[in-house]
């Protein structure tokens, strides 16, 4: 075949790649967060150093671009949206402006990556309950029955580990980089990411009043409704980093690694290339 005709072969093969639609499964990255905002609405809360000094804006722009290199196809965060195609009507109008004043990590990670990745839609695929819908997360109803079956010092132990692990966090993150604090947040199996405080609820309550085990189960219904909204968007091919508070992650990549299509994708990796960024 002459050089021409190998050319215009490639020509031809490149160009119905292109407007040929993506195959190949979904790629998920979870990118477990804390909260940049310190809006203690958790069961346990740090205090955590502004990200809108010079230095953090500096941090998280390594991050952003250490993130960008899995290259996503999509960037969804923990935010809920109305919209058919749940994108976030915020993003449209993210600059440079949002950024010095919203010290939320979903600017601050989501949209800022977003932006590195050059795409134009960010989505929200989080699951809060409406009117008339259960709760989620009945820490309160747990609690009742602590007290009413003399369980309170078997409730207190459920978070003593987790309440150990976040004093240490709180502290090391003043001297750590961003980076370096998110790597400490994305590994698996440790008393944030790991889901030892939520079994040893199962204990709480009788056999009629199971309340950790309904605990136990709202949690799994919210996850699974957060990873439904994603599945309804992202399409063969797509790369999907999902930006969320570190709770979240063990289910999130439960689901990732085994609903049939998707594949889950390890944050770590990328987040210690920027954490070794000088």
């Amino acid at each position: 075949m002459s050089n021409v005709l190998v050319a215009l072969a490639l020509a031809v093969s490149s160009a119905a790649a292109v407007g040929a639609p993506r195959q190949g499964p979904i790629e998920v990255m979870v990118l477990g967060a804390y909260h940049f905002g310190n809006p203690g609405l958790d069961r346990n809360n740090i205090k955590v150093d502004s990200v809108l000094t010079p230095a953090r804006q500096r941090q998280l722009e390594t991050v952003a671009h250490a993130i960008a290199a899995f290259r996503p196809t999509r960037v969804m965060v923990e935010m809920q949206s109305d919209a058919p195609d749940l994108g976030i009507a915020e993003y449209t109008r993210f600059d440079d402006a949002m950024l010095a004043r919203d010290a939320n990590e979903i600017v601050q990670i989501g949209y800022r990556t977003a932006r590195v990745a050059g795409l134009k839609r960010v989505e929200g695929i989080d699951e809060q309950p409406k009117d008339g819908e259960p709760d989620y997360f009945p820490f309160d109803k747990v609690e009742e029955a602590a007290n009413k079956f003399g369980q309170k010092a078997e409730l207190d132990a459920t978070n003593v580990a987790v309440a150990a692990w976040l004093k240490v966090f709180g502290a090391a993150q003043k001297s750590r980089t961003v980076a370096q604090s998110l790597v400490a947040l994305n590994i698996p199996g440790t008393a944030v990411t790991g889901m030892d405080s939520y079994y040893g609820l199962l204990t709480i309550g009788d056999h009629d009043n199971q309340a950790g085990a309904d605990l136990n189960a709202m949690w799994y219904l919210r996850n699974a409704k957060i990873f439904g909204k994603l599945m309804s968007v992202a399409k063969p091919g797509d790369r999907v980093l999902v930006v969320y508070g570190s709770g979240h992650s063990y289910w999130l990549r439960h689901f990732a690694g085994t609903v049939p299509g998707y594949v889950s994708v390890d944050p770590l990796p990328y987040l210690k290339r920027a954490a070794a960024a000088k």
